[in-house]
Formats: C-alpha cells, structure tokens, sequence
C-alpha cells in the first residue's frame, strides 16, 4: 500500500524552460581522415575553495537544492537523522527485496548529507533521492513552490519514521501551537482553538516586515460590536466580545513563509509582491506568546537560513543564504583570495617571490595542502603572471623534478599526480590553523577554517545550487525587497549551543558506515581524477617532415608514401615546446640544422604552413596545441630548394578555371573546357591569364552562394589588381577565361550551363487590362536595381499591347491568394519596392501613386467579405474628413452618419478615426491599410457614445408587453414607477437577468455617473417612467452580455472610471436611494427553503469590508441581515456557468489554509473570488440540517453539461480516430501534475 502526500501547486513555471540544449559540434574542414578519440567521462571537480559543496540542478531542482541545503545546515536536524542507524530504517542494498522493510527516504537523505559533508566533490547529486521519492525525469524538470515541497517533504518524512525511535524528529523540531481565542465581555468565558503550525505564514502585502506582520496577527485583537455581535453559549445571546491569538507552543526551529504572490483583481493577473519587508536577524517573540513568565532567553530566536526566490510570479530562480554553524566552510571571499599574487603574508619582496619553494609551499597552504601536480603549474602561473618553464626551469629545472628533490618539504603520491606538504608549518603570520596531516586521499577531517576566519564573526555562504560564495552578514538586507527577494525564513533558538567538538568537524556524529563509505568514494575519486587527468593530457599530433615533402602546384605534397612523410606521435599537451622538439629530435635520430615546428592544415591543394610554434618554455596546453594538430617539421626557410610562403594571407586557392576550346588551326570549335588551378589568396585577378597560359581578356567569376547555382559576373579591369580573396573567392569557385570579341551570349548557350542554372533573374508579369494580346503574361529579366518603369515598359513591349498604356498603367504585386497589391511607384527599384525576383506583378489600368500619395482599400461595414474591397488613391496630406467623402462618393453611399476605422491586424473594425482634420500621414495610415466605412456619427472630442440597457431581473409584466411591444425598458407595477426590485426573482432558482436595450445616448467625458443617469431617464423607453432621482438607479458595465463592475459614485466623472470608447452601460432600478460607499460589495442573498431545495426571492446585502473580506464578517453581515445566530448560519456562492455552490465559513477557512496549501487572505482571492452582484445562498441551521445548497434546476444543468461535455468527447475521439488512421497517432496532452512525494507504508 503507498500513499501519496500531495498539494496542488500554485506555483507553475514553464515546463521547457530548464531543457538543455546538446548542440551538436559543426566538422572542421581540414579535419577529414583525422581520428577522434572519445573523451573519457570525467569525475566530478573537486571542492572550491570555500571547501563547501553545492548541489547539482536536474533541470529545475533550484527550489529542493535550498530547502535540502538548509536542512542539511540545521546540525540538530542532520544529527538527529543521522542518529537512526540500519537496524531502524534497513539498508539501500536490500530495497529490492520484496518482503524488507526498507525506510528509502531517509536512507537516502542521510547519505546525502554524508556526501555534503566529506566527499570531496563540487556538487552532489539528488538523483537517488528524488528517485526515492518517486519522481519521473519530468518532474525533476518541473519547479515548483518551496514552501509546499517543505510541508510535503515533512509529512513524507513523518510517514517514512513511523515505529522508529525518530517518530517524532519533525513535530519535536518544527512543531508549534497556535490558540485563538475569543472572549466574551459580560461573562468572560472564553473559547479557544489550538492549533498546530509546521511554519507561520505571514503576510508581506501592506505590512513593513516581520515584526509587523507578527504583531497584526499574535497582538491586536478583534473586536465585535455594534452590528458585528459574537454568540455566546454561556450567555445564550448576542454580545460583546474580543477575539485574538497568540503563540502557545515555540518550536527549537521556527519556519517564517511569506506571502510574496497575490493576485490583482483589476488586472486579473497574479503579481509578485517586492515592496520593503524588512526582518531582523535576532527575533524576541515574547510579545506574540500567550506566556511570558519564562526566561527572555528563550523566546530569542536566530536568523540562520533565507530561502530566497528571483523572478516574477510565472517563472523565477530559488537559492539560498546559509549561516554556517558549525565552521564547516573556508568563509574567505575571493576577491581577497585572488588579491595579489603578492597577498601572501610571507611574500614580502620580489626576492621572496623569486624563490620557488617558498612560493610552492604558500600555494599550497591556500590550496588545503594537496593539489594535482599540473594545476599546481598553473596556480603558480596565475599567481605571479609567468609559467614556470619561463621563470624557474632554467635555474631549478622541470617542476616535478624540483618536487622531487624537495622530498623534506613535499610529498608526492605513488603516482606522481598529487603533491602536499610533508610538513605544515604556519604562514609567517602564524594565525592559521592547519589541518593535521593525513593520508592523501583521506576524507577531511577538523580544520580550522580560512585565512580571514574568526570565531566571533557570524559566517554566511549564499548557496545558488552548485556554487557556494561567502557572503558578509550585511548582504542580507539587499533581499529585503525586489525581485529578488527573501521567501523563507528559518530562526533556531538562541539558547541552542553545539559542542566545541562540533566545530569545524564534518566527521562528527556520522555514522561509522557513512564515514567508511565516504572514505572510500574520496580514494576513487582520487584515482578516477589522475587517471583522467593522465588521458586527457595525452594528444594525437601528426608529424609532417619536410625533408619528404616538395613543393608543388601551389602547395606541399608528400615525395614518397603517406606513411613515410606523415607520423602519428602520441604526447603530453603538460610538457613543453622544447620537450616536444627534443622527443622529435630522438625519433629522427639525424637532422641537420634548425628545426622548426610549424602549424599546418591540410586544404583541398595540399599542405599549408599556418604559424611557427615559438616558446620553448611553454606547455603545448598555453600555446593552444590541439589534439589532432598537423605539425609541419622544417628549418622555417624552404622546401626542397623552394622558398615557402606561410601563413591566412597566402593560404593556396583551388580554382576551377574554364576557356573557349581552340582547334589544331586556333579556330574556336565554341566548347568549354575546365582545368585545376592553384593561386595564393593574396594573388591579384590578373595573374591567371600568364599563370593558366590561355589567351583572353575577360574575366567572368561565379558569385553563386549555394550549390545548385550560378551566378557569373565580369570582372571590371579596374578589379583586375584585386586579389582572389578580396573578390570573395573560395576553394571550389569557378573563373571563365574569354576573349572580348567572343559571343557574349555564349555561356547560356552552353548545355551545361542552361541545365545546371536555379538562378531567378526574372519577374513575371501578367496581363490584367483586358486588352487582347498574343501572350496573357511574360518573364522579364531584371536585378535588384531594375527601375519598376523600365520593367513596365519592356512587358508593354513583349505583350505588344497599345503604347499609350506607358502613360496610364501601373504594374500591381500579386500575392499567394491572387490579391492585387497596392502599385508598385515606377521611379521604384525592385530593392526599394521590396519585391523579390520570380514574383508576379499584374499590369494594370490607371497610374501609379506619385511618393506623397496612398493608395488604400475600403470596404462598406465591419463584416469584410472577400473581393468587396474598393481602391482610392489619396494625397498623405488629405485630411480624414475628405478621405471619407470621397469614400462615400465611390461606393455611393448617402448621408453623412458615417466614419471610418482601420481594420486591425484580426481583420476586424478597430479604433475609430476620431479626429476628422488630423491628416492620414499624421495618424500614420500607409499605402495597403484597409479602412471601413462604419454607419453612425462619432460623438466630438472628450464625448462618449455610451449604450444604455436595462437591467431586467423578472419576465414582464402583460401591461409592460402590450405597451412596449416587446422592446425594452422595465415593467410598471400598477402603473406607477416599478423599480425592479431583487425581490421579484423566482423562488425556485437563483437570480437571473435579462438586459434590454433602450438606446444610445451621448455625453461629455467630463460628466458625471449621476449626468449619464439622467440623460438615459430621458431617452424615449423610459420617458413614461417617474424615476425620482438618479439615486434610485444603480449602474453597470456590460460585460459580455450580463453587469459586470458595478459604477458606484454618483459624483465620479466618467473620464475616471476609464470606460473607453466601447463600453455599454446597463441600469437598474432600486425601491429607494442608494449610496454606496467605497468599501461595500453588493450581493444578492437568497435564503433556502428547507426541504423543498429552493430559494426564497433575492435580497440586496450591501457588505461593508472595511474590516476585511474575511468569511466571519461575511457571516456574521448576513446573520445579522436575516436576524439569525452566527453559528447557526451556513453561506454558499453561487456560480451559475457551473451550476455549483461553494460553501464559505470561517473555520474551513483556516483549514483551508493550513492543510491544503492555499493562503486565504480574503473571499477576493481563491477560490470564491468575491464580486460585485454574486449570488449568496443563505441557509438556517435551525430549520434546515441538509448539507447540500443545490436545486433541482441546479441538477438538471450539470446532467446537461455532462451530456455536452460526454457529446464532445466522443465526437472528438471519433476524430482523433479518423486523424490518427490518416495521419498516424496522435500525441496526447497528459494532465497537469501536481507535487507529490511517494511514501512506503510502515505502520
């Protein structure tokens, strides 16, 4: 049997927003026939200096990296768990047992913990925890909220420790108590409810820090009163009462959540909270504590972890500000690490600094005395500029060779790979504590910690899932606010001390196993990490010997074999330049004179000499000795008696160079031919006429830039004296030799020319001015700087139509739906008209726009049908109100109740053109836009065109429909004014409206709600009504067919509700005045009939929230509305799109919160999001004890919903049928997952 703890998260990020990307590596183009050799797994990079160790991300992990980081860091946790041995939880080695009763969870988080502790790597791994906890790889891509995984990472852990010694780790160490209270002030009994809290959730919303948030919550009291009353028991009536909370029970580790996301109901969006919340890192919670006669000390509380998030509310980054208790970190920064090289305390000259063992043994106290022997070479590099092989190998010789000769100071390991002190005296400052000298390999065990380490000053690591910084105290306040910004806060008890053997000591209180374990894995990693230091060292060069090479063709060739001009040598890249010649000096036993090693690629002429290796002192891995390199080996001067040019500039070109075949008398038989040929880059054009030998005085390149193509071109004599490489010409380019007194049409008569050719150097134009032609379209050659008229004129030409069409045609694009587009202005270059070759234009009556005029579309209404656009030709100057005219005059249209729009990019009617003597330019209207001509007259500037409905809440009456007609407007009670009162509603259902229309009226943006009221009581529906004052009209935005925000002052100027130009404003009529303030919500309450599941007429509730929209006041309003008992009145929100009433009390309220994860601030949030004209379901308990709110009507829309719903999934199975027979199978969508840990039973 498993259980799973689950939460459904609030706090989704983007599922592909952590994927990594495996680019894969583009082939080096010199690099055919070499052998790559397959690079060897590498281990895990030690520990940085900080000597902490971070954890790996899986991909969006960040958030259980810095609760599993804190944890780790709370020493009574770790020790606690550690404490548990395998006669407890079982051993890993038989989880796939089936009848072992194996405890994974903290089996897996003590190992953890152990890693973190003494293996000597960078980051450890989360992978067999999180596979412990049943997770797939997709949920470890997948982040989600921190304090949700630290409420379900608890429970997991309570369920995994049930029958252990350590059943009650979390509840002694985290749980606490709260005890709400609420006292009654004629008798002075009092009620009261513990409950327990794993972690306080505290507001961040108007509160300035914590201390503030705490006192609101654990200090002030609420008082009831006046209409709020409290029911006592004691008293059995209504009273006075006071209600408050306070802490009774104080964990040792106390959890803070805040409250950083919420939701803004205007924006209908959730946003994160970054004001100023400040939090202090000593806390004295005395004043929050329901006793107090205990010592001050113990409610003193430390700040020593701050979980903090980065980012908005839909996707952000977690990590983590630490303070190390114990001293386990070297809690040293690095910009002071890195200071100088001359830093050291014992290098005080540049005469100290040019002693190398002085120097050596400096590095190595700040290395944690042992280090791998290469990086050692490259520390010292670092630290005082220069290698080495440059400064020391001449006096003092190789580097492990000094190591070796200072065996009394050094010690290296039985493989020469690492090296440490023999013996660890101080730095001449001597405040340092050196760890004692062990095995090599071993485990660190107690230390003191870095250089800058003192014992009073409190140590801070930000841990950000691998990397671990040190950080100063006074860092923490940059997260008081921001996007960046603290989330969670973790306090530990003042009073709580560690041993003084705790300190500095990762080895304490590990299990004997765990050390034997993590002993073992450091002398692997060890061994793995010399190993692959020793592979990786090693490259592949290949000897090119220039005494077997000749010069030829522009480039070098082997004389003999391959394998006699070309050797493979393996060495290592850790050795030097000079190392490299002497070992080359060995293998050819005899060479005469320099040598010179030089860096050669193999291009498609030959060989070629790139550079000349120079620093014999250097490591081949300083001067960027590839793996694979070619290295040429000569004397740097010539080959073969031929003096070599070297280096980008000269690198040889293989040309294909083509000419006109000549016949045994010089007659040209009109045939081409091609021939290889090699010519230095920097080589200027004109030598390939003596170089090829063949007669000419043209030349043509090809330019194509895809394999396919051709694009050939002239040379200009005055580009004769540029070089190959200037002209852009690579290996592979093609270069035709000709005569200027040769056919210049000659390559397009070539076969092999017109068959290999893809360019597109034409346009096509298609005769569209219904005169008769011989052809109904041509192809017309042009460039991207062909003139649109040329191209006009020379289709005239070819189509042989009338010549007089010069001077009244256009030339239109044609898009992929045969749409005409706008002319094509003929002073235009195809570059400038944006017009690609190989597209189609149509030659059409009428000209073309000059540049200052517009050529635009227009269609009649603001439902467009295809092909009933018009076209008109406009000056950019005109203004709206003549662009209209003549609009009206080219479709016909009369009258002058018309203005335009511009259609938006959905193809519909946008923003009207209001001002009519703005010019089209200014309101930057371009050729192509399509305009609407819409019936109705815009109202003036700063005036609204408002529509006005009425709010009908009943059926009208027979006299309403006989003198209406069914139009509009509400009905008369007895013929006088009938205001439409919530009391007419149905009683067998809730509250339904119709709304009417009634007209339109139009009115000053400066007016006022009351001024809108009373121009719409004018308006001819309503004239027969006797409202008595707008007062008696309560007014709505309409919002997809029903009210939505309620407009409440009657005072308010339009312009500030910011209705905007589309906004349609419903009315309804009230019994009497209304005066809403600002803090009243409107709501409609109907009460239940008991047994009959219906609804008595609706009443108006106006709530005052002023006190806040918690649901007590929300009851006790509604209570008191309808004369009831608090405790005997049950409320529920209607959702009618649902059918479905959800409940609302205070007390699941607080449940809510606790158990389901999910902050209740107020009823605006989640999940009842309170508003305006809901409906509220009353019930009284005293009459009526049936759980369920519903109707009849209610059950008849949900079996309607779930037959349309059960329709709709099987209409669309039957498609995913069809599709995945024609198409293959579909993928399926899975379902949103939620975080959940998978716990064993061990009951």
């Amino acid at each position: 049997i498993s259980f799973f703890f689950k939460a459904v998260f609030s706090f989704t990020m983007f599922g592909d927003l952590f994927e990594e990307d495996y680019s894969s590596v583009s082939n080096n183009q010199y690099g055919k026939g070499k052998k790559l050799k397959p690079k060897a797994l590498e281990p895990p990079a030690p520990r940085e200096f900080t000597n902490l160790s971070g954890i790996r991300n899986q991909g969006g992990t960040c958030y259980l990296n810095s609760l599993l980081q804190t944890l780790h860091f709370t020493p009574e946790f770790r020790e606690a768990l550690f404490s548990l041995g395998p006669e407890e939880l079982g051993s890993l080695e038989d989880k796939d047992k089936p009848d072992a009763k194996v405890r994974i969870i903290p089996l897996q988080l003590q190992r953890l913990f152990a890693q973190l502790l003494l293996l000597d790597q960078e980051a450890a791994s989360t992978e067999d925890l999180t596979d412990s906890f049943g997770w797939t790889s997709n949920e470890e891509m997948r982040q989600h909220d921190v304090q949700e995984l630290n409420r379900i990472l608890f429970s997991a852990l309570e369920t995994s420790l049930v029958g252990t010694s350590g059943h009650d780790l979390i509840s002694r160490l985290y749980h606490g108590a709260v005890v709400n209270q609420i006292v009654c002030k004629e008798c002075k009994n009092t009620s009261e409810k513990q409950e327990d809290f794993l972690d306080l959730t505290v507001a961040v919303k108007n509160v300035s820090g914590l201390e503030d948030a705490l006192w609101n919550m654990y200090v002030e009291e609420e008082v009831f009163d006046c209409d709020n009353l409290y029911y006592c028991e004691t008293c059995d009536k209504l009273v006075k009462a006071t209600k408050s909370a306070k802490l009774r029970k104080l964990p040792p580790f106390l959890t803070v959540s805040l409250l950083r996301f919420n939701f803004d109901f205007v924006k209908c969006e959730r946003y994160k909270e970054t004001s100023p919340y400040t939090f202090p890192l000593r806390i004295n919670l005395k004043p929050f504590c329901e006793q107090s006669e205990l010592d001050d000390l113990e409610y003193i509380y430390d700040l020593f972890s701050v979980i903090i998030h980065k980012g908005g509310c839909y996707g952000g980054h977690y990590h983590v500000y630490i303070k190390d208790i114990d001293h386990l970190g070297n809690w040293q920064f690095q910009e002071e690490k890195s200071k100088p090289d001359m830093k050291l305390k014992d290098l005080k000259n540049e005469e100290e600094i040019d002693d190398p063992l002085m120097i050596l043994k400096a590095i190595l106290l700040q290395k944690n005395n042992l280090i791998p022997v290469d990086q050692l070479g490259q520390k010292l590099m670092k630290k005082i500029g220069v290698s080495w092989n440059k400064k020391y190998r001449k006096h003092h010789g190789p580097l492990r060779k000094f190591l070796q000769l200072h065996s009394q100071v050094f010690l290296l390991s039985s493989d020469e790979s690492t090296v440490t002190l023999l013996k660890s005296p101080p730095l001449q400052a001597g405040s340092e504590t050196q760890r004692p000298d062990r095995h090599v390999f071993q485990t660190p065990t107690a230390e003191a910690p870095g250089l800058n380490d003192t014992a009073s000053c409190p140590h801070w690591f930000d841990i950000d899932d691998s990397r671990v910084q040190p950080i100063e105290e006074k860092d923490i306040e940059q997260q008081f606010q921001g996007k960046e910004s603290a989330y969670m806060l973790f306090y530990r008890k003042s009073q709580l001390q560690r041993p003084p053997e705790a300190q500095a000591n990762p080895r304490y209180k590990v299990p004997y196993h765990l050390l034997n374990e993590m002993d073992a894995a450091n002398i692997e990693l060890q061994k793995n990490r010399a190993e692959c230091d020793s592979e990786n060292s090693n490259i592949e060069l290949r000897l090119h010997l220039g005494p077997r090479y000749h010069f030829f063709n522009g480039a070098l060739h082997p004389v003999g074999s391959q394998t006699e001009s070309v050797w493979d040598l393996t060495f290592d890249k850790r050795k030097t330049l000079g190392d490299l010649r002497q070992s080359i000096f060995q293998l050819l036993e005899f060479w005469e004179g320099d040598m010179i090693l030089s860096v050669a690629k193999l291009v498609p002429a030959g060989l070629h000499v790139y550079q000349t290796l120079d620093g014999d002192e250097l490591m081949l891995s300083d001067i960027a000795v590839a793996d694979g390199e070619d290295i040429f080996v000569w004397n740097g001067m010539e080959v073969g008696g031929v003096q070599i040019q070297t280096g980008v500039d000269c690198e040889p070109l293989l040309l294909n160079v083509l000419h006109v075949k000549t016949g045994s008398g010089g007659e040209k038989c009109g045939q081409l031919v091609d021939s290889a040929h090699v010519f230095p880059s920097n080589a200027e054009v004109a030598s390939v006429f003596t170089a090829s030998a063949i007669p000419g005085d043209v030349i043509f390149i090809d330019r194509a830039e895809a394999a396919g193509e051709e694009h050939w071109s002239a040379v200009p004599r005055e580009d004769m004296k540029k070089t190959f490489r200037e002209l852009g010409l690579r290996n592979g380019s093609s270069i035709l030799i000709q005569d200027s007194n040769d056919d210049d049409s000659l390559l397009p008569k070539q076969r092999r020319w017109i068959s290999s050719t893809n360019e597109i150097n034409w346009l096509q134009v298609k005769n569209l001015c219904q005169l008769e032609a011989e052809q109904k379209q041509v192809k017309i050659t042009a460039t991207v700087n062909t003139v649109v008229f040329d191209i006009r004129t020379k289709a005239i030409k070819e189509l042989k139509l009338m010549e007089e069409l010069v001077e009244n045609s256009c030339l239109r694009p044609i898009d992929r739906n045969g749409k005409l587009l706008c002319p094509v202005p003929d002073s235009y270059t195809l570059k400038e008209a944006e017009l690609k070759l190989g597209s189609s234009l149509g030659l059409c009556f009428g000209k073309a726009p000059t540049p200052s005029q517009l050529f635009l579309f227009f269609a009649v209404g603001s439902d467009i049908q295809p092909g009933t656009e018009m076209e008109i030709v406009v000056e950019e100057t005109a203004p709206v109100s003549d662009c209209l005219k003549l609009m009206l005059e080219k479709s016909g249209l009369p009258g002058e109740t018309w203005h335009l729009r511009k259609m938006d990019w959905c193809y519909e009617a946008g923003e009207p053109l209001c001002a009519e003597d703005a010019t089209l330019k200014e309101l930057m209207i371009c050729s192509g836009d399509t305009l609407l001509l819409v019936e109705g007259k815009l109202p003036p500037p700063g005036f609204l065109k408002v529509p006005i409905w009425w709010y009908q809440l009943w059926e009208p009456s027979e006299q309403w429909k006989s003198h209406q007609n069914d139009s509009s407007c509400a009905p008369s009670r007895g013929g006088g004014w009938g205001a439409a009162s919530t009391q007419g509603a149905p009683g067998n259902m809730p509250v339904e409206v119709s709304l009417l229309c009634v007209g339109d009226i139009e009115i000053s943006e400066d007016a006022t709600l009351a001024d809108l009221k009373s121009q719409a009581i004018a308006l001819p529906p309503l004239s027969d009504f006797a409202v008595p004052s707008p007062a008696f009209l309560r007014a709505w935005t309409v919002e997809s067919k029903r009210p939505g925000r309620l407009l409440r002052t009657n005072q308010q100027r339009l312009k500030d509700y910011k209705l905007g130009r589309r906004t349609e404003v419903c009315l309804e009529p009230l019994q009497k005045e209304e005066n809403l303030g600002p803090q009243d919500v409107l709501l409609r309450t109907q009460m239940r009939n008991p047994a009959e599941r219906t609804y008595a007429p609706a009443l108006d509730l106006a709530w005052d929230t002023a006190r806040g929209w918690t649901a007590r006041s929300l009851r006790q309003t509604v209570a008191s509305f309808y004369s009831l008992p608090v405790e005997k009145t049950e409320i529920a929100k209607y959702f009618p799109e649902k059918f479905e009433w959800l409940p609302i009390s205070s007390w699941n309220q607080q449940v809510t919160k606790r158990k389901k994860k999910k902050k209740q601030d107020s009823l605006q949030g989640p999940p009842y999001y309170l508003k305006d004209g809901d409906i509220i379901g009353v019930k009284n308990l005293l009459v009526d004890c049936d759980e369920d709110f519903s109707t009849i009507r209610d059950d008849a829309g949900k079996e309607k919903q779930k037959q349309l719903a059960l329709g709709k999934k099987r209409s669309q199975g039957a498609l995913r049928v069809h599709s995945s027979s024609a198409e293959g199978p579909a993928r399926s969508r899975g379902p949103e997952a939620s975080l959940s840990i998978h716990v064993g039973s061990f009951q």
